[in-house]
């Protein structure tokens, strides 16, 4: 047999429980908002007590719920927040950066300018100074060390005179071209020149180690005492280098006839140095007949 075509709540027991409920939730509002208008007409005081009561358990829900809506409609913000901060660190990254750059620049133009003066003042308080150019290259990698200067003959530079920078004594100059020299540096072992300790005068050679290092070699036969620090300056001995030219500095303590220092000039750090004549140039030769 056919169903009837009008099926009324009654055939569902899901629209009779719902139904059901829908009665009994208004009859208990209806009930309870019966009692509160009774309650607020006859005893306001009570009702007022109801109420805060009431305020005080809701007050925390709807905190909570009203905390999360304005969480929720802040992401769209906080996500546009982020994305600002995170160009404008980058930006300021870059400006750090620029910046950085900029600093090393002028550090490295302060301590050029701190040389350059140093060597103009040393170069006029020097009467003997032949030119001031630039070490274009040296030696760090073999047992031998030399450096090249961007001047010759030409500007004056001749074989045997010595070559010094701001901090000290370089080396000497080893052979001469027209526009170019060789300088033969104190750490090459073939280097040796004579020294003086500043603290007791006593006498030693800076000898060359080679590997960027020198000997201190006592002159005396008895074991020296070599502490750190000591200072070693050219005597003058020897007629190429002026007395009281910085050398070497000893790095640690030894005792016996030598002490291991380091050079005040290093090469690799030079930029220019200082052509001087020899302290005692030797004197030309006179013409066939002349007396002395």
């Amino acid at each position: 047999m056919a169903p009837p075509r009008n099926r009324r709540p009654g055939f569902s027991r899901r629209a009779q429980y719902t139904l059901f409920i829908g009665y009994v939730v208004a009859v208990a509002g209806s009930l309870v908002g019966a009692v509160l208008l009774a309650l607020a007409t006859l005893d306001p005081p009570a009702f007022a007590a109801l109420r805060a009561t009431v305020a005080e358990v809701t007050t925390p829900i709807s905190s909570g719920v009203a905390g999360a809506g304005r969480g929720v409609a802040a992401i769209p913000q906080t996500i546009s927040d982020y994305v600002a901060v995170h160009d404008e660190n980058q930006a300021l990254h870059k400006q750090l950066d620029d910046a950085k750059a900029l600093l090393m620049r002028a550090r490295a133009i302060s301590y050029d300018n701190r040389r350059l003066r140093t060597l103009l003042g040393l170069r006029e308080r020097i009467a003997d100074a032949v030119v001031t150019a630039r070490l274009v290259s040296s030696t760090a990698s073999s047992t031998r060390r030399f450096a090249v200067l961007n001047a010759g003959s030409w500007q004056g530079v001749k074989k045997g005179q010595p070559v010094r920078g701001p901090e000290g004594l370089i080396g000497q100059i080893l052979e001469a071209g027209p526009n170019t020299a060789r300088v033969l540096l104190l750490t090459d072992p073939e280097s040796q020149i004579p020294v003086r300790r500043t603290r007791d005068g006593m006498p030693a050679l800076a000898i060359g180690r080679g590997d960027g290092l020198l000997d201190i070699k006592s002159a005396n036969s008895t074991a020296a005492d070599f502490l750190p620090g000591d200072v070693f300056v050219t005597t003058g001995t020897g007629g190429v280098y002026a007395p009281n030219v910085p050398v070497a500095q000893v790095l640690k303590h030894m005792r016996g006839d030598a002490g291991l220092a380091r050079s005040f000039a290093q090469p690799d750090t030079l930029d220019f140095a200082l052509v001087q004549q020899a302290f005692m140039p030797v004197a030309p030769a006179l013409p066939p007949g002349t007396t002395p």
